[in-house]
């Protein structure tokens, strides 16, 4: 496969053991003949989607305006259908940067009933872990042994597990709701259908114990490999041991980053294709398959510019909470003038890093398995 737009014949089987429709919302199909093709038995005549070259574009159906400006061109081809926030064909990536951006636009009410409620439950509990269980540098006198320094620095890093455990299991909570919602609010406004939180609940809530276990399994999998890859040099010791450690570090890094984006789509699938944990695994890493970069480039520029428009949104709070307490001391009040600006970031950020998700999800299968079809079908509201 390459990266270049286009699609593969209609029909190609996407799902080593699918058990439900691709798109919440959607009637169940009926179970596949082994046989044969997994997504679509009976594909529409191809002269109904795609023209003879330099033919006309077919004018839309009676009925069928899809409530948006002219659709924009396919690649190479007539004009794709845009019955949601994207056009149905492959995407580029300002595309799926844009769709994130309006699906938090347009499907707002429900976006923020979702994330706002968590991004104040996760900041409350944030402030009181920083105020209660922040670690402090241990002060050690000039004269300090190096046995009382090794016993200072371990009494610091058990303060810092103390305070960061505490923190990720929050963040890796929140992270779970919030993406089991919003994948559900985001596929449904890729035909256009708007979503209550409630209908969000019902389609995601069967499937969070195993996005959770998921959502543990991959950072706890990439700590295990770098602690695997360092143990050697750590055992050594010494100059040698440094050496060798840094270079296993550097090399689970890698592996680390290669692994993460080659599972990057898992948790779409998990909750769209009502996959399991390891065979949500194996879905992405057949749709990432040859596509590594392009998957990890938008992946990268998506996180860099959520960093970035969260260091903007940040540095005003920062300036108020440093003006109002006279310092960076975590008091109360510094860590509640914090504690808003983390509410207004999350609430914002969130629907983006899940958006880019799905997007990336759904471009991968227009571009592998012809999903653009049976979507096309489904916002029409045919079946054949």
């Amino acid at each position: 496969m390459n990266d270049t737009p286009g699609r593969n014949t209609p029909g190609s089987a996407p799902s080593d053991g699918q058990d439900g429709p691709a798109i919440p919302g959607q009637p169940s199909a009926p179970e596949p003949d082994a046989s044969g093709p997994q997504w679509s038995k009976d594909q529409p005549p191809a002269g109904r989607w795609s023209p003879p070259p330099g033919g006309p574009t077919p004018p839309p159906s009676p009925g069928r305006a899809w409530g948006n400006p002219p659709p924009q061109r396919g690649y190479g081809g007539p004009a794709a259908p845009k019955p949601g926030v994207i056009p149905l064909r492959p995407l580029g990536v300002g595309e799926i940067l844009d769709a994130a951006v309006t699906t938090l636009r347009r499907y707002w009410r429900t976006v923020l009933a979702v994330t706002v409620p968590v991004a104040v439950v996760t900041q409350v509990a944030l402030v009181f872990v920083q105020r209660y269980l922040s670690a402090e540098v241990p002060a050690l006198h000039a004269d300090a042994t190096p046995t009382e320094q090794l016993e200072a620095a371990s009494e610091y890093l058990r303060a810092s597990f103390t305070e960061l455990a505490p923190t990720m299991l929050v963040s890796v909570a929140a992270s779970v709701f919030t993406s089991a919602l919003l994948t559900i609010v985001v596929s449904r406004a890729v035909l256009g259908r708007p979503v209550t939180v409630s209908e969000a609940w019902r389609e995601a809530s069967p499937r969070l114990p195993q996005l959770l276990l998921l959502s543990l399994a991959l950072p706890l999998g990439a700590g295990a490999l770098a602690f695997a890859a360092m143990l050697p040099g750590l055992l050594l010791g010494g100059a040698g041991g440094a050496t060798l450690a840094f270079l296993g570090g550097a090399a689970a890094f890698v592996a680390i980053v290669w692994l993460l984006i080659r599972f990057g789509l898992a948790s779409p699938a998990l909750m769209l294709e009502r996959q399991g944990i390891v065979p949500a695994l194996k879905r992405s890493a057949k749709l990432v398959d040859g596509s590594w970069w392009r998957v990890f480039g938008i992946t990268l520029l998506a996180q860099l510019l959520i960093m970035i428009f969260t260091m903007i949104l940040t540095i005003p709070f920062t300036a108020v909470a440093f003006a109002l307490d006279g310092g960076f001391e975590l008091t109360w009040t510094y860590l509640s003038v914090m504690a808003v600006g983390g509410i207004i970031t999350s609430s914002l950020t969130y629907p983006i890093a899940a958006g880019v998700s799905v997007f990336l999800y759904v471009d991968q299968r227009i571009r592998r398995e012809a999903l653009d079809l049976e979507l096309t079908k489904a916002a029409a509201g045919t079946d054949d």
